[in-house]
């Protein structure tokens, strides 16, 4: 009876799984085709085959699946593959490792596209999603900061303004390459990114005035 029972539940829990599973991936497309501001939940729950009862008992406002969704963001940038810690890479300061990391990450753009994108226009009409893109924002500026710190490169008040114009630049191309593609040679693009982020992080100059 008891293994029964333990059967079932690992039954319904698998079923509950795939059910949320199905309104997440259900909204993730709708938010790339018709934008977050013009998917409503009763358009997930249809879309998904059920009904908006069964999407407020898996999350209870569209912002909550929102969060979901970062939250898978976050499991894909930490499976990417071939790229050091970031603070790691900014300590060390070396123009190679700098352009490693940076091509390591631009080959995460096609899975992570439909999240980015979303999670933008989200943040445009959410402030509880504007919270959650800042944060995310200041954590890998926290990342540069640290390796900086470790590094002991540059003039402490400048550090994290340089972790923020680098972060910038590489969040503008990225977002630029999901909404048009590659509109220059990606190995330039890249090149230029890597100048960019040396020039600003890398180990150039170690005037402590710099």
């Amino acid at each position: 009876m008891n293994g029964r029972t333990s059967a079932v539940a690992h039954l319904r829990a698998a079923q509950k799984e795939m059910t949320r599973r199905l309104l997440l991936s259900t909204a993730l497309e709708l938010f790339e085709a018709r934008g977050y501001a013009g998917t409503t939940v009763d358009d997930i729950a249809k879309a998904a085959g059920t009904t908006r009862v069964t999407f407020y008992a898996y999350f209870p406002s569209r912002t909550a699946l929102m969060k979901a969704l970062f939250e898978d963001l976050d499991r894909l940038l930490a499976e990417r593959e071939g790229a050091e810690n970031l603070a790691a890479v900014v300590c060390d300061g070396d123009r190679d490792g700098v352009g490693a990391w940076l091509y390591a990450v631009s080959r995460q753009w096609p899975a992570i596209r439909p999240y980015v994108l979303a999670a933008h226009e989200a943040a445009a009409v959410d402030p509880e999603v504007r919270e959650l893109v800042d944060h995310w924002f200041d954590g890998v500026i926290d990342e540069i900061v640290a390796g900086l710190d470790r590094a002991g490169r540059f003039a402490p008040s400048s550090r994290r303004t340089r972790g923020f114009l680098a972060l910038t630049q590489l969040d503008q191309l990225g977002r630029h390459w999901m909404r048009h593609g590659w509109q220059t040679d990606p190995a330039t693009a890249l090149e230029l990114l890597t100048e960019s982020w040396t020039h600003l992080l890398g180990a150039r100059d170690e005037r402590p005035d710099a």
